[in-house]
């Protein structure tokens, strides 16, 4: 994105809401907000119309929720990226959203900075696992998770090479590839290279499916 305004879509049914994250947002001078909607529905015209870098969206909206608008979205806007909003409430709803291709979630009283952090990942392409919300839904998930689950998560991983694990393993921490090349001591770029790979073998879209599948296999 370099040189060119990220371009966001807020999707919240609450006005308050979405006044709240256009200010955030737009106090950095790279991000422009272009598009706000009050449900699914229009979500998905605002990404396409406004060719959204990033969209958020809100999972609790009227004419068509988050997760039933998510599908419709990454098809008519297929470059966008898309952050979930959600609740410490809502853990069903938020696996449900990664795994249809959703770039990462962010609570509701999500600090500004790590807002603004969430949506210049997005934007590089990099699915955003906040440190702290996203290891506990998703640990508190994988606790209940069905023993076929885990089964065929193990089967596909095993594919990979021990080194392809290894970083597997990291994303499963919700690690950037800076901080994995550091405790892998590899370079960013590399380390870039073999999340690449690891996509492409496990068949997942983003970094962030991948991780949940590094949870099911244990990882």
């Amino acid at each position: 994105m370099a040189g060119q305004s990220i371009r966001v879509v807020i999707a919240d049914d609450e006005p308050l809401i979405r006044a709240g994250i256009r200010m955030i947002l737009t106090s950095d001078p790279e991000i422009e907000v272009v598009g706000e909607a009050a449900d699914g529905r229009e979500a998905v015209e605002a990404a396409r119309s406004h060719a959204a870098d990033v969209v958020l969206l809100d999972i609790q909206m009227p004419v068509l929720d988050g997760l039933s608008a998510l599908p419709e979205l990454r098809r008519a806007a297929p470059k966008a990226r898309v952050i979930v909003l959600t609740t410490f409430g809502e853990r069903e709803n938020v696996l449900r959203a990664l795994e249809h291709g959703g770039a990462g979630f962010l609570l509701k009283d999500t600090a500004p900075a790590e807002l603004i952090r969430a949506v210049r990942a997005a934007a590089a392409g990099d699915a955003y696992l906040s440190p702290a919300a996203t290891r506990h839904v998703v640990e508190r998930l994988a606790g209940g998770r069905e023993a076929a689950r885990a089964e065929q998560a193990r089967g596909r991983v095993a594919a990979l090479s021990e080194k392809e694990r290894d970083v597997l393993a990291l994303l499963g921490e919700g690690l950037s590839n800076a901080d994995a090349g550091k405790r892998l001591h590899m370079s960013e770029a590399t380390v870039k290279t073999y999340v690449s790979r690891i996509l492409a073998k496990l068949d997942c879209e983003n970094r962030v499916q991948a991780a949940l599948l590094a949870r099911d296999a244990g990882l």
